[in-house]
């Protein structure tokens, strides 16, 4: 066997070098300081000076920016690039309009498709919600109010449902970060998904809607009253 056979018959030398996404890990950093508000609602994004702080170019945090944009948290000004979108009362409104019913329908179908051990699952999400609400960060006392509503458009069984409830979750994340420290008793404010979770658990459509309908329309009050118009 010649040499050049041997040559290409031997496994190369090194393994390929998975390069990182290097733009979604400064789009992820960049959406906790946001919704931790770390950068506030019409706080500027300094490009240059994300990306000293970063140890990138400026270049991963531009199109880190423009993801932002796409999922609502960031706005583009013409000569002044990026900044944090800031919040009306009336997008709050208009959010919510459909975010209900999406989770009304979502629960409803939920309560046909999921399995028993499923909807069970949901008073023990609502149990940990409770015991650790006063132990959590404010962060992540939000994410794991989303992760219970989430379950619920997950267990519906209908994708496209399942999708559009996820393509609206960072601004319901935004809106929840933005008022659930002006929540006075922690504890209380876990306790609202109960009627939803127990509801769930009987299979009783009408009383999850109505324990639904009833904990989003309050959020909803409570939210869009904290920003002007």
């Amino acid at each position: 066997m010649t040499s050049s056979r041997l040559e290409a018959a031997a496994p190369p030398a090194f393994s390929s070098i998975q390069v990182p996404d290097l733009v979604g890990v400064v789009e992820a950093q960049l959406q906790e300081a946001i919704l931790s508000g770390r950068i506030a609602p019409g706080d500027r994004i300094v490009e240059a000076e994300l990306a000293r702080q970063m140890g990138v170019s400026r270049a991963p945090v531009r199109e880190a920016a423009r993801r932002l944009e796409s999922l609502g948290l960031l706005v583009s000004r013409p000569r002044h690039g990026f900044a944090v979108r800031t919040v009306s009362s009336k997008q709050v409104n208009d959010l919510y309009e459909v975010r209900i019913q999406l989770e009304l329908l979502g629960a409803a179908l939920a309560c046909q498709h999921a399995s028993d051990a499923e909807l069970a699952q949901m008073e023990a999400r609502v149990d940990d919600m409770v015991a650790r609400a006063e132990i959590l960060a404010s962060n992540e006392r939000v994410a794991l109010d989303l992760d219970f509503h989430f379950a619920i458009s997950a267990l519906s069984g209908n994708h496209y449902l399942h999708r559009l409830f996820d393509n609206m979750q960072t601004e319901v994340r935004m809106f929840l970060a933005l008022s659930e420290d002006s929540y006075g008793d922690l504890k209380a404010l876990a306790e609202t998904h109960r009627p939803i979770a127990h509801a769930l658990a009987k299979r009783d459509v009408d009383a999850v809607q109505h324990a639904l309908r009833f904990h989003l329309e309050d959020a909803k009050a409570h939210a869009s009253g904290l920003f002007k118009n």
